[in-house]
């Protein structure tokens, strides 16, 4: 049979103090324990296996040091790679992550806002919210990823200046007949960046396919564009532009010899594909490192911080 676990009152009879004593010593207060006495309640800790309710202690405290995150996708590599991160820097910092996901609808995230409030986390993370997640009632800190909200602090990525340096980079390689393989409305940034390297180069708008943020979605875009036959193909995102290059090898396309391709995001899966994807990578350290820092130390809490990207060349675009 299982042994009933040790409790705060087996502390205090095997060190011979009062239970008070030992709550003292656990949660290093409010009252001073003297030197020889927390000694010794220490080691009946040890010696029993004693465990205290770290939940109870947190709500005792006023802060269960717990933090929720809410991404569109936990299947896509971004996110999980966001995710991933920023629970590093909130393990460093003390607190851990409960993480849940949207899959982009409103009413889903409204229901799990809510039920992340009722385990009373410290702070909420929101990764691409929707545009009204219905803050107006939520008491806890709260930050938004890679979108603004008016009503609270957000960190996200240079979309328009990290399209526009990976557009800029496949003109420099002489294309001039660029496509846009774009997610649906309520993300312009990147393709108002795809635009303006086209325009600052004097050239015409490319084709453009609007499709989902899924391999699927690039795939059946790489389809559509081909059609206008471009000579290079820039994807909003890495599992687009993994649909594209599967498009465009069943077509018989080359890449880059016949259709340089770039992407944005830059999840470590780019690495691997062939030929392996140019990208304009988020900073997600950093990305992650800022959100955490501004939940827990309160700094900046209305500011919309954009940190820029980075552009990496392989062989995709003919680098």
């Amino acid at each position: 049979m299982p042994k009933d676990p040790v409790t705060r009152n087996d502390v205090a009879e095997y060190a011979g103090v009062s239970t008070a004593v030992v709550s003292y010593v656990v949660n290093e207060g409010p009252r001073k324990v003297a030197p020889e006495t927390r000694e010794r309640v220490l080691d009946a800790i040890r010696a029993l296996g004693y465990r205290p309710n770290a939940t109870a202690r947190a709500l005792r405290m006023g802060t269960t040091r717990t933090f929720g995150l809410i991404t569109p996708d936990g299947g896509n590599p971004l996110f999980a790679e966001l995710a991933k991160a920023i629970d590093r820097e909130a393990a460093a910092r003390g607190y851990v992550v409960l993480q849940t996901s949207a899959d982009g609808d409103p009413v889903t995230e409204r229901a799990k806002i809510a039920e992340l409030l009722t385990r009373q986390v410290s702070g909420l993370v929101l990764v691409a919210p929707t545009a009204d997640p219905s803050l107006d009632d939520v008491e806890v800190p709260v930050i938004a990823i890679n979108r603004v909200l008016p009503t609270v602090s957000s960190v996200r990525p240079a979309y328009r200046e990290g399209a526009r340096t990976g557009v800029e980079h496949l003109i420099s390689h002489g294309h001039r007949v660029i496509g846009l393989v774009i997610g649906g409305a309520g993300h312009p940034e990147r393709e108002l960046g795809w635009r303006d390297a086209l325009t600052a180069a004097g050239l015409p708008e490319g084709p453009i396919a609007r499709a989902t943020f899924s391999r699927e979605g690039g795939y059946r875009a790489a389809q559509t564009l081909l059609q206008a036959e471009p000579t290079a193909i820039f994807a909003s995102s890495d599992l687009q532009a993994i649909g594209v290059l599967r498009a465009l090898h069943e077509a018989g396309v080359r890449v880059p010899e016949d259709v340089a391709v770039a992407a944005f995001d830059g999840t470590p899966e780019t690495e691997y594909t062939w030929p392996p994807l140019t990208v304009v990578r988020q900073p997600v350290e950093l990305v992650a490192r800022e959100a955490v820092r501004r939940l827990i130390d309160g700094e900046d809490a209305m500011e919309a911080l954009t940190v820029p990207t980075e552009l990496i060349l392989r062989r995709s675009c003919g680098c």
